[in-house]
């Protein structure tokens, strides 16, 4: 977490660097004192003693060391305040227990949607509108920016930019119910060219089966009433509930950012949904059979 990749995130590590520092030059001069107030000669122990000393250690000390600690937190923090409009806006959805993604046009309308994943260029800053759909969360990608509460009712705004290609590890940083700790997503920076191919592919419709096979697997999911909690554009499935999965083979995990994305980890979330992640809303498919199961995975595994 402190291998920063963004100016946001670097500035952040500044302070927190100068915190650790900072805290243990204080923790040695106490232990000194104490020390001193132990085993010192007996002119330390007087000095120690005396009404100003105590004051100027127990008093004078912190409010110096906090002032200074607010003033220079203060300054980081203008430093990085937005002052260009950015590149790209997100709007990201804290749900139980994983992440609605939505990316927006230049009026803030959402353009299509996405899970668990959020996809940025390198080098542009990016902002994210961040909400909570049920309870508080806290959203935390520490190697790009620091961690912002996702509060019901209300809009919190951060920026990240990465300096770099690369996968960044988020994960919700405030307890918000049973399956809290297996609620992560990732990061994804990608060139400038490589993200505004993969813009259009978002905004195209899913892929025809490849196969019979996966032919067998798309009817299987509407037959099962998938369609209900979750949208794959282009079929019948109209859901808003759970994960958009219009692309969720192209995505590089599953179960919020718990499983990698092979057609194994499909077939097995799909039938163990809650031995995988308890408490999550997603039933457990036991009634498909297993033919039906791989073809299912199949298809979905090709939505990419």
């Amino acid at each position: 977490m402190l291998a920063s990749q963004g100016p946001h995130a670097e500035s952040t590590a500044g302070i927190a660097w100068l915190l650790f520092a900072g805290g243990t030059a204080i923790f040695a001069g106490v232990l000194a004192a104490i020390w001193l107030a132990a085993r010192g000669p007996a002119g330390a122990r007087d000095v120690l003693a005396r009404e100003g000393m105590v004051l100027a250690m127990g008093l004078g000390l912190p409010v110096a060391t906090l002032s200074g600690l607010l003033v220079h937190s203060l300054r980081t923090n203008a430093a990085i305040a937005p002052r260009d409009p950015p590149a790209l806006a997100i709007e990201v959805q804290g749900e139980q227990w994983w992440w609605r993604v939505h990316y927006l046009d230049d009026q803030g309308r959402p353009v299509f949607a996405t899970a668990n994943e959020i996809r940025i260029p390198v080098g542009r800053s990016v902002e994210l509108l961040l909400r909570s759909g049920d309870v508080i969360h806290s959203f935390w990608v520490p190697q790009l920016a620091g961690k912002l509460d996702m509060i019901p009712g209300r809009t919190n705004r951060l920026r990240i930019q990465a300096d770099r290609p690369g996968v960044f590890r988020g994960q919700c940083a405030e307890y918000c119910g049973g399956a809290h700790a297996m609620m992560a997503f990732h990061v994804v920076a990608e060139p400038p060219a490589e993200f505004e191919a993969w813009l259009q592919r978002q905004r195209e419709p899913a892929a025809p089966p490849r196969d019979a096979e996966a032919a067998r697997g798309r009817d299987v999911f509407l037959a099962n009433g998938c369609g209900l909690c979750h949208h794959v554009a282009g079929t019948g499935a109209m859901g808003r509930f759970g994960p958009d999965l219009t692309h969720v083979g192209g995505r590089l995990h599953l179960v919020s950012g718990w499983l990698p994305n092979q057609r194994g980890s499909i077939a097995g979330w799909i039938a163990s949904a809650q031995h995988v992640k308890p408490q999550n809303r997603m039933p457990s498919f036991t009634q498909i059979a297993g033919a039906d199961l791989r073809a299912l995975a199949a298809w979905l595994e090709g939505l990419e």
